[in-house]
């Protein structure tokens, strides 16, 4: 009996995991850039004898890598990246990635998030611009031009998930291994005057909130009348 409590705390620390991630995806539902979050939950065998119990584990989270809606805003600020990759922004924590591409200048000319963090290009430097050298055109490359010159290069970066990662103000993300340049990529480029939404889907997302709380209540009413179970059969043998 007791081994099934603990069967049945596993689980609900799983639910738990996965309602955090819920939450959070609805609550940034509406977040420019925004890619939501997954977990992936391991059977885990425990070693009680005569018989085995499989365990369910924390579950271990990743991200959804599902691209966005785009939008079109028509600024020549506003990017958007098209494939898998990400615009690299220097935080007070450190480099982080994002796929946030609502750029400012700033009045020394230096290219900043709404949050005014610094864009990073592909050598991991601040890209300075100048704000009254005429319009700011943007190459599906990243190529940024000016008067017809080149003048900066928007950085794009592949990144692994897979060790785990950090969530960071302005839909940043910091992962656990170093991301690296995009190098030679035909299927990643920048598009100019567009912005992409978050790739959650804010209606089955609730629709999943709902079923896992209802998992998770009707586990506490197991484990309540297994508790139940147990104290009676105490009670009994030692009456008895």
């Amino acid at each position: 009996m007791q081994t099934g409590l603990y069967v049945a705390i596993s689980s609900q620390m799983a639910l738990e995991r996965r309602l955090n991630t819920l939450a959070d995806n609805i609550a940034n539902s509406n977040t420019v850039g925004f890619r939501g979050a997954e977990v992936k939950f391991n059977q885990m065998l425990g070693d009680t004898k005569p018989t085995r119990v499989s365990y369910v584990s924390e579950g271990e989270e990743y991200i959804n890598t599902n691209t966005g809606s785009l939008a079109r805003t028509g600024a020549s600020l506003d990017f958007a990246i098209k494939g898998d990759a990400w615009f690299s922004i220097d935080t007070p924590g450190g480099p982080a990635l994002t796929r946030d591409g609502r750029f400012t200048l700033t009045e020394t000319g230096e290219l900043v998030t709404i949050k005014g963090y610094p864009v990073l290009d592909a050598g991991g430097a601040p890209i300075q611009l100048n704000g009254g050298a005429g319009d700011i055109t943007v190459g599906a490359d990243g190529s940024v031009h000016q008067n017809g010159n080149q003048v900066a290069l928007l950085g794009l970066y592949e990144a692994d998930f897979s060790n785990g990662f950090m969530r960071y103000d302005n839909s940043a993300v910091m992962p656990t291994i170093q991301p690296e340049p995009v190098v030679d990529r035909f299927d990643v480029g920048v598009m100019q005057g567009f912005l992409e939404e978050s790739n959650v889907n804010a209606i089955q997302e609730m629709s999943q909130l709902i079923m896992v709380t209802r998992a998770f209540d009707n586990i506490t009413a197991l484990m309540r009348d297994s508790e139940g179970s147990l104290e009676e059969a105490i009670k009994t043998l030692g009456g008895s």
